[in-house]
C-alpha cells in the first residue's frame, strides 16, 4: 500500500504572510492601504476642522467635486496602462467646456432659442465629440508618427489652453441652460430621497447577482475560487458603501426657502416647524459610477480591455499575436477625450459657467488619482476601481485643506508631495512582488 500523503501542516499554513492570504482571497493590499489612508484623511481634517468635514453637506459636496475627476481617471488608467500619458487633459476640459458654454449661449439661441429641450443633449454630445476628436487626434499622433505621448500632450497642454481663451478672447460665458445645470449637482441636480433609495437599493441587487454570475463563471472554467465567506464579506461591504452613501446624501436637507418652493409647488401646506427634505444623490455621482461600471466593463469583457492590458504588459508580443496597437493606442485616446468631454459638461454645469481657467491642473490630479489607485506608470497593470477611490481620496486632501483654511500654494505641494510618495510606494510594491 503506498502511504497518504501528508496533509499541510498548521504551521506551515500560518507562516503565510498576511498578504499572500489576502491574495488567495484577492484583496489587493493596496486598496486596503488606500482606504485605510482615506480614513485617516477624513478623521484628520473631521478633527482639524471640529466636525465640519464628516458633515452631510461636506460629504455630499466632496462626492460632486470628485466626479469630474474621477470620470477622467478611468480613462487615464487605460492610457498609463498602455505605457503613455495624457497632460493635456485639464486644458482639453478648459476648451470643451468653452465650446459648450459658446453652443448654449450664442450658437443655439439663433438656431431655436433659449431653453430649448434638447440645447442640453446637444450640448453633451457636441461635448463628446469634440474630446474625442481631439484624442483621437493626439493618439493619431502617438501611435502612427511615432512622437512620445509626454512631448504630443504636452504640446495639447498649451495649444488646448491657448484655445480655450482664443474662442471667446477669455471672456466668461453664462449662465448655462436650465436643463443642463443638473449635470453639475447642486439642487437642481439632486434626484431627492425616493429614487436615491431606489436607485441605491438597484446597486445592492446588481452587485449581488454580478457576485453569482461571477463564481458560477469560475466553476464553469475550473478556475480557482475565493472562500465563500469572502464572497459574502465583500458583498456587504460593496452594499454597505453604498447605502452609507445614499443615507449621507439622504441627511444633506433643502435649503429651507427652497423646500418651502418644493412643497407649495406640489399643493402641500408647509408646516408651522418647516420640513425636512433631503437632497438624495447628485446627477455627476450617478454619471461617474455609470462611467466606472461601463469602462470596468470594456477592460474586464471584451476583447478591446484585454488589448489594452497586452499592450501595456508587452507591446511587441502583443504586436506579434496580431493586436493592431497602432489602432488600439488611438482608440484609448480617443477614449480619454471622449470622458473629459464628459467631465467638461459636469464641471460647466456646476459653475453655471464656461470660464477660460477651467481644468487648471486637473492633469495633475487625474494622474495622481489613477498612480494612487495603482496604476502603474511601468503599464500592464491598473483598476478603474483603484483610480475612483484615488479621485476621493486626492479630492478628499483637497477638500480638507480649503475647508481648514490652507493656501493654495501649500495644496499644490502637498498634491505634488502625495504623487511622488504613491509612485515610489507602487515602486516598492512591484519589486516586492518581482
Amino acid at each position: 500500500m503506498t502511504e497518504a500523503a501528508p496533509a499541510p501542516s498548521k504551521a506551515g499554513e500560518s507562516g503565510r504572510s498576511l498578504s499572500d492570504q489576502l491574495r488567495e482571497i484577492e484583496f489587493d493590499p493596496r486598496m486596503i492601504g488606500m482606504v485605510a489612508a482615506l480614513a485617516a484623511i477624513w478623521l484628520g481634517f473631521n478633527w482639524l476642522s471640529d466636525g465640519a468635514f464628516l458633515s452631510s453637506r461636506n460629504l455630499w459636496n466632496l462626492l460632486v467635486q470628485t466626479s469630474s475627476i474621477a470620470v477622467m481617471a478611468c480613462g487615464m488608467v487605460l492610457v498609463i496602462v498602455t505605457r503613455n500619458i495624457d497632460l493635456s487633459v485639464g486644458s482639453m476640459l478648459g476648451f470643451v467646456g468653452m465650446v459648450v458654454g459658446l453652443i448654449q449661449v450664442r450658437l443655439l439661441p439663433e438656431l431655436w432659442g433659449f431653453e430649448h429641450p434638447l440645447t442640453w443633449l446637444v450640448s453633451l454630445l457636441a461635448a463628446i465629440a469634440l474630446g474625442s476628436a481631439i484624442g483621437l487626434f493626439q493618439g493619431a499622433l502617438i501611435a502612427w508618427l511615432a512622437i512620445p505621448s509626454f512631448i504630443v500632450t504636452l504640446g495639447g497642454l498649451l495649444v488646448w489652453r491657448g484655445a480655450a481663451w482664443w474662442v471667446t478672447q477669455g471672456q466668461t460665458i453664462a449662465p448655462m441652460d436650465s436643463r443642463f445645470r443638473p449635470l453639475g449637482g447642486g439642487v437642481e441636480g439632486a434626484i431627492g430621497t425616493t429614487a436615491s433609495w431606489v436607485i441605491g437599493l438597484a446597486i445592492c441587487a446588481l452587485i449581488c447577482v454580478a457576485m453569482v454570475f461571477a463564481r458560477r463563471r469560475r466553476v464553469r472554467f475550473r478556475f480557482s475560487l475565493r472562500p465563500l465567506w469572502a464572497e459574502i464579506v465583500m458583498a456587504v461591504l460593496a452594499c454597505g458603501v453604498v447605502i452609507a452613501t445614499v443615507m449621507i446624501a439622504n441627511s444633506y436637507a433643502l435649503p429651507v426657502g427652497i423646500a418651502r418652493r418644493v412643497t407649495e409647488a406640489k399643493g402641500l401646506p408647509w408646516p408651522p416647524g418647516g420640513l425636512f427634505i433631503g437632497h438624495g444623490l447628485a446627477v455627476p455621482v450617478l454619471i461617474a459610477l455609470a462611467v466606472g461600471v461601463a469602462i470596468t466593463f470594456l477592460t474586464t469583457r471584451l476583447r478591446f480591455g484585454r488589448y489594452v492590458f497586452a499592450i501595456g504588459g508587452n507591446p511587441e508580443a502583443a504586436q506579434l499575436s496580431g493586436v493592431n496597437t497602432r489602432k488600439v493606442v488611438m482608440l484609448v485616446y480617443g477614449l480619454m477625450g471622449a470622458l473629459v468631454g464628459i467631465s467638461a459638461c459636469i464641471a460647466t454645469a456646476r459653475l453655471d459657467a464656461a470660464t477660460n481657467s477651467a481644468g487648471a491642473l486637473d492633469e495633475l490630479y487625474v494622474i495622481a488619482a489613477a498612480v494612487i489607485g495603482g496604476t502603474s506608470l511601468a503599464g500592464g497593470v491598473g483598476t478603474i476601481a483603484g483610480a475612483m477611490l484615488g479621485a476621493l481620496v486626492m479630492q478628499s486632501l483637497q477638500s480638507g485643506m480649503v475647508l481648514i483654511g490652507v493656501d493654495t500654494p501649500l495644496q499644490n505641494i502637498v498634491v505634488g508631495f502625495v504623487l511622488v510618495v504613491a509612485v515610489w510606494l507602487d515602486g516598492l510594491y512591484r519589486k516586492r512582488l518581482g
